[in-house]
């Protein structure tokens, strides 16, 4: 394995694992939003879907990355951005309204620094065809980063408050300054080309049928109305689980997702990649229906099981993503991607916080399961078994 792709891992493994412990604040903020400002389910996930705007956009922060300054300057002035927001947040008291504003630029720069990692990643990893590997680093990173947090942040939410989640982060920052500022990233001339000529060669982004069919495939696929938010309503309210016990089982489940991401770094050349896509539609679907029995037993079974599998799952979606982007545009291509999965989630999110108080939860369980089958439809297009696993010498 060559300099370069070893300073690819552990750049991906830092940027991961800080994107993992931006969250330690979330839990205490959810806490403020319910007990303190008395907010409703529907109107939590609505400003939830609000605060991750900026990741709906990646495709333009893919473009700016592809084309102009270079990656490591882009995640340079995300990173010092993230410092300045998370000082506000952790000193200064601010309204509802102010927060969100504040929230959505924090998602701003965290994503920035997603986009430009990742477009490093799929341009090193296709060569090399290290994709899957990169990915499961990347992932453990962050899967470590939430089991830090189901720890300690289920302290700070049962102790003390939001503010001290966004201080504990700011070391972190400047860790991952000194790495960006040691890693050496290979120099490529930025062609300067005119604005009409620079544009026109993405139309490939909706001639490409593969990529298009790739796009509609992560929508549906990622596409199901959200009910993640009642039911931590009833962990709450109705099993009395206190934020500490609740921080616990995330990171118990955290570990068991650890477990998921270090066998496909170990199998990830191994696998059939069109039937592991199939299985987990339905594996995805009949999941689902468990959560029409939600008790205390059941929460910790499920959350405990489907760990493993659900992140063998996820890196298969996204190692499927690094190896569909398109050749020169791999920033933009695959930020579009992931940046229609951020959309899916988002539609997930709006519709279950706009069904739920129709239909009741189980209903929405149900509504949820059905429309998982949709993304069927778009497999056989995206010719799968053309993506090769074959082995390379690194």
């Amino acid at each position: 394995m060559n300099k370069n792709i070893k300073y690819l891992f552990m750049l991906s493994a830092t940027t991961y694992f800080l994107q993992g412990i931006e969250s330690l604040p979330s839990q205490s903020i959810f806490v403020y939003m319910k007990k303190t400002l008395c907010l409703s389910p529907s109107t939590i996930m609505y400003i939830g879907s609000i605060t991750g705007v900026a990741w709906l956009f990646k495709i333009i922060w893919g473009y700016l990355i592809d084309n102009y300054l270079s990656k490591k300057t882009w995640y340079s002035i995300a990173l010092f951005s993230s410092i300045v927001l998370s000082l506000f947040l952790g000193t200064i008291g601010f309204t509802l309204s102010a927060l969100i504003i504040l929230f959505t630029i924090a998602s701003l720069a965290t994503s920035f620094r997603d986009v430009a990692v990742d477009g490093i990643m799929c341009i090193e990893g296709k060569k090399a065809n290290l994709c899957g590997k990169i990915q499961s680093v990347q992932w453990i990173a962050i899967t470590i980063a939430s089991l830090i947090v189901g720890l300690v942040g289920g302290y700070i939410a049962q102790n003390l408050n939001y503010k001290i989640g966004f201080i504990i982060i700011i070391p972190l920052y400047f860790l991952a300054g000194i790495l960006i500022y040691k890693y050496k990233e290979n120099k490529s001339t930025i062609k300067r080309e005119n604005f009409k000529l620079n544009i026109s060669k993405y139309k490939v982004l909706y001639t490409n049928k593969r990529f298009v069919f790739m796009c509609l495939f992560m929508f549906f696929y990622s596409y199901a109305p959200s009910f993640g938010t009642p039911l931590a309503f009833i962990q709450r309210d109705s099993f009395h689980w206190s934020e500490t016990w609740i921080g616990v089982l995330g990171s118990i489940i955290a570990i068991c997702e650890i477990v998921g991401a270090m066998l496909y770094y170990k199998f990830c050349r191994k696998i059939n990649i069109k039937k592991w896509l199939l299985f987990s539609v339905y594996f995805g679907a009949i999941t689902t229906l468990c959560y029409l029995i939600y008790t205390p037993k059941t929460a910790i079974v499920y959350g405990i099981i489907f760990a493993v599998i659900s992140m063998i799952i996820h890196l298969i979606l996204m190692d499927t993503t690094a190896r569909t982007t398109i050749d020169g545009l791999e920033a933009t291509s695959f930020a579009l991607l992931c940046g229609i999965h951020n959309l899916a989630s988002t539609a997930s999110s709006l519709s279950g916080a706009w069904l739920f108080p129709l239909i009741g939860l189980k209903p929405l369980i149900i509504v949820a399961s059905i429309t998982s089958f949709i993304c069927l439809l778009f497999i056989s297009p995206l010719k799968l078994e053309t993506l090769s696993n074959a082995e390379v010498v690194e």
